[in-house]
Protein backbone atom coordinates (compact mmCIF):
# COMPACT_ATOMS: atom_id res chain seq x y z
CA UNK A 1 0.00 0.00 0.00
CA UNK A 2 0.93 3.83 -0.56
CA UNK A 3 0.14 4.70 2.30
CA UNK A 4 3.27 6.43 4.22
CA UNK A 5 1.74 10.31 2.97
CA UNK A 6 -1.79 9.51 3.54
CA UNK A 7 -3.60 11.81 5.91
CA UNK A 8 -3.75 10.54 9.52
CA UNK A 9 -6.58 10.72 11.21
CA UNK A 10 -7.14 12.88 14.82
CA UNK A 11 -9.33 10.16 16.19
CA UNK A 12 -6.63 7.70 17.29
CA UNK A 13 -6.85 7.10 20.83
CA UNK A 14 -3.57 6.00 22.35
CA UNK A 15 -4.07 3.97 25.43
CA UNK A 16 -1.27 1.06 25.22
CA UNK A 17 0.75 2.41 28.15
CA UNK A 18 -2.00 2.08 30.00
CA UNK A 19 -2.82 -1.43 32.67
CA UNK A 20 -6.20 -1.92 34.36
CA UNK A 21 -6.59 -2.83 37.59
CA UNK A 22 -9.08 -2.90 41.12
CA UNK A 23 -8.81 -1.42 44.23
CA UNK A 24 -11.00 -2.07 47.50
CA UNK A 25 -11.91 -5.63 49.40
CA UNK A 26 -12.91 -8.33 46.97
CA UNK A 27 -16.37 -8.97 46.48
CA UNK A 28 -18.76 -11.57 44.18
CA UNK A 29 -18.78 -8.96 40.94
CA UNK A 30 -14.81 -8.64 41.09
CA UNK A 31 -14.95 -12.21 40.92
CA UNK A 32 -17.62 -12.36 37.58
CA UNK A 33 -15.77 -9.84 36.11
CA UNK A 34 -12.07 -11.74 36.48
CA UNK A 35 -13.65 -14.87 35.54
CA UNK A 36 -15.04 -12.92 32.50
CA UNK A 37 -11.65 -10.98 31.73
CA UNK A 38 -10.18 -14.82 31.75
CA UNK A 39 -12.04 -15.71 29.37
CA UNK A 40 -11.80 -13.17 26.52
CA UNK A 41 -8.09 -13.93 27.08
CA UNK A 42 -7.16 -11.13 29.62
CA UNK A 43 -3.25 -11.80 30.60
CA UNK A 44 -2.98 -13.00 34.25
CA UNK A 45 -2.13 -9.55 35.67
CA UNK A 46 -5.20 -8.33 34.91
CA UNK A 47 -7.00 -10.96 36.26
CA UNK A 48 -5.20 -11.24 39.26
CA UNK A 49 -5.79 -7.23 40.04
CA UNK A 50 -9.19 -7.75 39.40
CA UNK A 51 -9.34 -10.50 41.93
CA UNK A 52 -7.44 -7.96 43.96
CA UNK A 53 -10.74 -5.97 44.90
CA UNK A 54 -14.62 -4.35 44.27
CA UNK A 55 -15.02 -1.33 43.12
CA UNK A 56 -14.70 1.12 40.04
CA UNK A 57 -11.40 -0.28 37.53
CA UNK A 58 -8.69 1.98 37.54
CA UNK A 59 -6.41 2.59 35.01
CA UNK A 60 -2.43 3.10 35.94
CA UNK A 61 0.73 4.04 33.49
CA UNK A 62 2.60 0.66 32.82
CA UNK A 63 5.48 2.48 31.95
CA UNK A 64 6.03 0.17 28.97
CA UNK A 65 7.54 1.58 26.06
CA UNK A 66 6.33 1.16 22.82
CA UNK A 67 9.00 -0.50 19.90
CA UNK A 68 9.50 1.38 17.09
CA UNK A 69 7.54 -1.18 14.55
CA UNK A 70 4.50 -0.86 17.01
CA UNK A 71 5.23 2.96 16.53
CA UNK A 72 4.96 2.62 12.60
CA UNK A 73 2.11 0.43 12.73
CA UNK A 74 -0.08 2.86 14.66
CA UNK A 75 0.75 5.63 12.05
CA UNK A 76 -0.36 2.83 9.64
CA UNK A 77 -3.51 2.97 11.44
CA UNK A 78 -4.24 6.69 11.80
CA UNK A 79 -3.58 6.65 7.67
CA UNK A 80 -6.05 3.75 7.11
CA UNK A 81 -8.58 5.38 9.81
CA UNK A 82 -8.29 8.59 8.10
CA UNK A 83 -9.15 7.32 4.40
CA UNK A 84 -11.97 5.48 5.76
CA UNK A 85 -13.23 8.88 7.05
CA UNK A 86 -12.45 10.50 4.00
CA UNK A 87 -14.67 7.75 2.07
CA UNK A 88 -17.19 7.24 4.38
CA UNK A 89 -17.95 11.10 4.64
CA UNK A 90 -18.18 10.84 0.85
CA UNK A 91 -19.83 7.92 0.10
CA UNK A 92 -22.60 7.24 2.84
CA UNK A 93 -24.02 10.85 2.16
CA UNK A 94 -24.49 10.12 -1.68
CA UNK A 95 -25.75 6.92 -1.07
CA UNK A 96 -27.85 6.40 1.84
CA UNK A 97 -28.63 10.12 2.10
CA UNK A 98 -27.33 9.51 6.02
CA UNK A 99 -24.43 11.79 7.36
CA UNK A 100 -20.95 9.94 8.15
CA UNK A 101 -20.07 10.29 11.51
CA UNK A 102 -16.44 9.25 12.39
CA UNK A 103 -15.58 6.62 15.06
CA UNK A 104 -12.83 6.89 17.66
CA UNK A 105 -10.41 3.80 16.81
CA UNK A 106 -8.52 2.71 20.81
CA UNK A 107 -5.04 1.39 20.31
CA UNK A 108 -4.21 -0.57 23.39
CA UNK A 109 -2.06 -3.21 24.90
CA UNK A 110 -3.12 -6.90 26.59
CA UNK A 111 -6.47 -5.40 28.00
CA UNK A 112 -9.14 -2.49 27.47
CA UNK A 113 -12.13 -1.27 28.84
CA UNK A 114 -14.62 -0.49 26.87
CA UNK A 115 -18.42 0.41 27.11
CA UNK A 116 -19.04 -2.93 26.08
CA UNK A 117 -17.41 -4.44 29.27
CA UNK A 118 -13.68 -5.77 29.39
CA UNK A 119 -11.46 -7.52 26.75
CA UNK A 120 -8.20 -8.89 26.19
CA UNK A 121 -6.10 -8.73 23.07
CA UNK A 122 -6.83 -12.73 22.34
CA UNK A 123 -10.58 -11.51 21.10
CA UNK A 124 -9.04 -9.30 18.81
CA UNK A 125 -9.90 -6.03 17.03
CA UNK A 126 -13.77 -5.46 17.81
CA UNK A 127 -16.09 -2.53 17.55
CA UNK A 128 -18.30 -1.46 20.49
CA UNK A 129 -21.32 -0.17 19.19
CA UNK A 130 -22.12 1.32 22.78
CA UNK A 131 -19.33 3.17 22.43
CA UNK A 132 -19.17 3.80 18.64
CA UNK A 133 -15.24 2.86 18.75
CA UNK A 134 -13.03 0.49 17.45
CA UNK A 135 -10.77 -1.31 20.03
CA UNK A 136 -7.72 -2.63 18.38
CA UNK A 137 -4.07 -4.38 19.73
CA UNK A 138 -1.37 -3.66 17.75
CA UNK A 139 0.28 -7.42 18.11
CA UNK A 140 -3.00 -8.81 16.42
CA UNK A 141 -1.00 -7.42 13.01
CA UNK A 142 1.52 -10.29 14.46
CA UNK A 143 -0.87 -12.68 14.56
CA UNK A 144 -2.48 -12.19 11.52
CA UNK A 145 0.71 -12.68 9.63
CA UNK A 146 1.99 -15.63 11.42
CA UNK A 147 -1.12 -17.34 13.21
CA UNK A 148 -2.87 -16.79 10.33
CA UNK A 149 -1.13 -17.04 7.13
CA UNK A 150 -2.20 -13.75 5.90
CA UNK A 151 1.06 -11.54 6.28
CA UNK A 152 0.98 -7.53 4.07
CA UNK A 153 0.07 -3.86 5.09
CA UNK A 154 -3.50 -4.13 3.08
CA UNK A 155 -4.58 -7.07 5.24
CA UNK A 156 -4.54 -5.29 8.28
CA UNK A 157 -6.29 -2.46 6.34
CA UNK A 158 -9.02 -4.46 5.80
CA UNK A 159 -8.92 -5.58 9.30
CA UNK A 160 -9.24 -1.87 10.44
CA UNK A 161 -11.88 -1.50 7.02
CA UNK A 162 -13.94 -3.99 8.83
CA UNK A 163 -14.74 -3.28 12.00
CA UNK A 164 -15.52 0.26 10.66
CA UNK A 165 -17.87 -1.46 8.62
CA UNK A 166 -19.26 -2.57 12.15
CA UNK A 167 -19.67 1.16 12.29
CA UNK A 168 -21.30 1.75 9.40
CA UNK A 169 -23.79 -0.57 10.32
CA UNK A 170 -24.54 1.05 13.46
CA UNK A 171 -24.96 4.66 11.95
CA UNK A 172 -27.76 2.83 9.60
CA UNK A 173 -29.39 1.32 12.42
CA UNK A 174 -28.61 -2.04 11.32
CA UNK A 175 -26.49 -3.11 14.52
CA UNK A 176 -30.11 -2.48 16.50
CA UNK A 177 -31.96 -4.52 14.01
CA UNK A 178 -29.78 -7.39 14.52
CA UNK A 179 -29.90 -7.50 18.50
CA UNK A 180 -33.64 -7.10 18.25
CA UNK A 181 -33.79 -9.87 15.82
CA UNK A 182 -31.09 -11.92 17.08
CA UNK A 183 -32.66 -12.01 20.61
CA UNK A 184 -36.20 -13.33 19.37
CA UNK A 185 -34.44 -16.46 17.47
CA UNK A 186 -32.92 -19.70 18.79
CA UNK A 187 -29.31 -20.09 18.46
CA UNK A 188 -28.75 -21.93 15.15
CA UNK A 189 -31.12 -18.97 13.49
CA UNK A 190 -29.43 -16.34 15.34
CA UNK A 191 -25.71 -17.29 14.44
CA UNK A 192 -26.89 -17.00 10.87
CA UNK A 193 -28.42 -13.26 11.47
CA UNK A 194 -24.42 -13.13 12.92
CA UNK A 195 -22.69 -14.43 10.11
CA UNK A 196 -24.64 -11.86 7.65
CA UNK A 197 -24.03 -9.35 9.86
CA UNK A 198 -19.95 -9.92 9.37
CA UNK A 199 -20.72 -10.67 5.84
CA UNK A 200 -21.87 -7.32 5.39
CA UNK A 201 -18.95 -5.76 7.02
CA UNK A 202 -16.90 -7.60 5.08
CA UNK A 203 -18.88 -6.34 2.13
CA UNK A 204 -18.20 -2.55 3.64
CA UNK A 205 -14.85 -2.86 3.67
CA UNK A 206 -14.93 -3.85 -0.06
CA UNK A 207 -16.68 -0.89 -0.89
CA UNK A 208 -13.96 1.33 1.37
CA UNK A 209 -11.35 -0.07 -0.92
CA UNK A 210 -12.95 0.75 -4.06
CA UNK A 211 -13.04 4.25 -3.40
CA UNK A 212 -10.24 4.67 -1.56
CA UNK A 213 -7.96 3.32 -4.48
CA UNK A 214 -10.05 6.03 -6.62
CA UNK A 215 -9.49 8.96 -4.90
CA UNK A 216 -5.81 8.67 -4.25
CA UNK A 217 -4.60 5.79 -5.60
CA UNK A 218 -3.78 3.24 -2.35
CA UNK A 219 -3.95 -0.57 -3.78
CA UNK A 220 -1.09 -1.78 -5.35
CA UNK A 221 -0.26 -4.57 -7.42
CA UNK A 222 -1.22 -7.86 -4.89
CA UNK A 223 -2.84 -5.75 -2.11
CA UNK A 224 -5.98 -6.88 -3.35
CA UNK A 225 -4.55 -10.60 -2.98
CA UNK A 226 -3.91 -9.56 0.44
CA UNK A 227 -7.45 -8.48 1.44
CA UNK A 228 -8.72 -12.01 0.27
CA UNK A 229 -5.85 -13.54 1.71
CA UNK A 230 -6.84 -11.86 5.26
CA UNK A 231 -10.66 -12.80 4.66
CA UNK A 232 -10.20 -16.31 4.28
CA UNK A 233 -7.62 -16.92 6.83
CA UNK A 234 -10.52 -15.31 9.61
CA UNK A 235 -13.51 -17.86 7.71
CA UNK A 236 -15.41 -19.87 10.74
CA UNK A 237 -14.59 -23.12 8.72
CA UNK A 238 -10.82 -22.40 8.58
CA UNK A 239 -10.91 -21.71 12.13
CA UNK A 240 -12.48 -24.33 13.29
CA UNK A 241 -10.91 -26.90 11.22
CA UNK A 242 -7.53 -25.77 12.76
CA UNK A 243 -8.73 -25.41 16.15
CA UNK A 244 -11.31 -28.63 16.69
CA UNK A 245 -10.44 -30.85 14.15
CA UNK A 246 -13.82 -30.36 12.49
CA UNK A 247 -16.51 -28.19 10.84
CA UNK A 248 -19.68 -27.36 12.18
CA UNK A 249 -21.60 -25.06 9.98
CA UNK A 250 -24.40 -24.27 11.86
CA UNK A 251 -21.87 -22.58 14.81
CA UNK A 252 -20.89 -20.13 12.37
CA UNK A 253 -21.31 -16.42 13.47
CA UNK A 254 -18.55 -14.81 11.06
CA UNK A 255 -19.17 -17.08 8.05
CA UNK A 256 -16.88 -19.34 5.82
CA UNK A 257 -13.81 -18.61 4.02
CA UNK A 258 -15.54 -18.79 0.52
CA UNK A 259 -18.42 -16.52 1.69
CA UNK A 260 -15.86 -13.76 3.57
CA UNK A 261 -13.59 -13.89 0.38
CA UNK A 262 -16.67 -13.92 -2.07
CA UNK A 263 -18.68 -10.30 -0.48
CA UNK A 264 -15.44 -8.46 0.42
CA UNK A 265 -14.63 -8.54 -3.45
CA UNK A 266 -18.39 -7.72 -3.98
CA UNK A 267 -17.94 -4.32 -2.23
CA UNK A 268 -14.57 -3.94 -3.87
CA UNK A 269 -15.92 -5.00 -7.14
CA UNK A 270 -18.95 -2.00 -7.56
CA UNK A 271 -18.16 0.66 -4.65
CA UNK A 272 -22.07 0.17 -4.35
CA UNK A 273 -23.68 -0.47 -0.87
CA UNK A 274 -26.71 -1.44 -2.07
CA UNK A 275 -24.54 -4.79 -3.29
CA UNK A 276 -23.57 -5.83 0.06
CA UNK A 277 -27.26 -6.50 1.07
CA UNK A 278 -26.01 -9.74 3.22
CA UNK A 279 -29.50 -10.24 4.92
CA UNK A 280 -31.78 -10.88 1.88
CA UNK A 281 -31.00 -14.25 1.40
CA UNK A 282 -31.55 -15.87 4.35
CA UNK A 283 -35.13 -17.11 4.22
CA UNK A 284 -36.86 -18.73 6.56
CA UNK A 285 -38.19 -15.40 8.73
CA UNK A 286 -34.30 -14.83 9.74
CA UNK A 287 -33.65 -12.09 7.64
CA UNK A 288 -34.41 -8.52 8.86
Amino acid sequence: MRWQSGRRSDNVLDRRGISLGRGGAIGGGAVVVALIAALLGAPQNVVRSLLGGGGEVTETESGRVPTAAENEASEFVKVVLGSTEDVWAATMPQQTRRPYEPPKLVLFTEAVQSACGIAGAAVGPFYCPADSRVYLDLSFFGELAHRFGAPGDFAQAYVVAHEIGHHVQNLLGISDMVRDRRSRLPPVQSNRVSVATELQADCFAGVWAFHANRSSPLIEPGDAEEGMQAASAIGDDRLQREGRGRVVPESFTHGSSDQRVRWFNAGMASGRMADCDTFSGLGDGVGL
